[in-house]
């Protein structure tokens, strides 16, 4: 085991393949604990100024790392370690700038799918059945991003190569970038009527819990399409399932959920016009994260400013 002025603990799934690639980073000064579960970490947390890990799998144990200066997180997500309730005596940094690639493959997947008939298509060919089905492509379609961070930047980008239109929502109402209309938070409703398809890449703070409630799909065209890979509590499920049954939105492809897995109860599981997923549209790879760790590490050591810091307050 390597000795170090620093100890850390890395908890993850996949502990043992993000501590071979710390380790083939080179990292001085850096002695190496990983875990799987927070019950095999308990012994060594106190020890560790540092922790690299998933966010639910290192609350449990975050209390008890007394002398943590810095975690940094291998989810996107970190609601489970900014919650009122946590402790916020420390730099907790995330990552962002790796999942926009990923999380556009996965968005445009569902929406070609749909607009090229992907899947009534192959039922006919199951029923043997020779049928054109027309349709109309995305040229001058129009793409609405809840969140023009750097995956709603990325999800943009793309649309453009498809030649949508897009409009973008944010808090403040700014955004750099490939978005041709910029709303903000007095202008929600104004954002919502225009989109063929209405992309949620937010994060769950108290602001946007069930920022999707039955008013704002009605505000939203009959013909639009929710597709959420942000936060499952940003839909309010129950009004979800009613705006479809009314027939006040064409469809839903969601990813994430205010409980998961997804209660079997759920009406959604049923629904002909939702796609559902078990929270996979962007996983995080070990090598990306570790690149963020590695020159946050070398930050570190150097007492300048880390990358991608989360505001405890603000949740993101």
């Amino acid at each position: 085991m390597e000795q170090g002025n620093n100890r850390l603990l890395i908890l993850s799934r996949d502990s043992a393949q993000y501590e071979d690639l710390v380790r083939g980073a080179h990292l001085p000064d850096l002695e190496i604990f990983s875990f799987d579960t927070a019950e095999e970490a308990l012994e060594y947390v106190e020890g560790c100024n540092i922790i690299l890990g998933e966010p639910r799998r290192v609350a449990p144990v975050v209390d008890r790392a007394r002398k943590l200066v810095w975690l940094q997180s291998t989810f996107a997500g970190v609601e489970v370690l900014v919650a009122p309730s946590m402790r916020s005596d420390y730099v907790l940094t995330g990552v962002k700038g790796v999942f926009g690639p990923i999380m556009s493959e996965y968005i445009f997947a569902y929406i070609l799918a749909r607009e090229r008939h992907l899947f009534e298509t192959r039922k006919n060919q199951k029923k043997r059945i020779w049928e054109e089905i027309p349709c109309q492509g995305l040229k001058n379609s129009l793409l609405g991003i809840c969140g023009t961070g750097s995956i709603g930047a990325h999800i943009a980008r793309t649309a453009r190569l498809f030649g949508m239109e897009v409009w973008g929502y944010t808090r403040s109402g700014k955004a750099k970038g490939d978005i041709d209309r910029v709303f903000d938070q007095t202008h929600f409703t104004d954002f919502l009527a225009g989109p063929d398809y209405v992309v949620i890449t937010l994060p769950s703070t108290p602001e946007t819990f069930h920022l999707f409630d039955l008013d704002a799909f009605l505000a939203m065209k009959d013909s639009a399409v929710l597709i959420n890979v942000g936060r499952g509590d940003i839909v309010s499920e129950p009004d979800l399932a009613r705006a479809l049954e009314e027939g006040a939105i064409r469809g839903a492809v969601l990813d994430v959920f205010e409980e998961e897995p997804l209660p079997e109860k759920s009406p959604l599981w049923t629904m002909p016009e939702v796609l559902i997923t078990p929270h996979n549209a962007a996983l995080s790879f070990p090598e990306d994260i570790v690149g963020i760790f590695a020159e946050n590490y070398k930050r570190f050591l150097k007492g300048e400013p880390f990358i991608n810091t989360i505001d405890f307050k603000k949740g993101y």
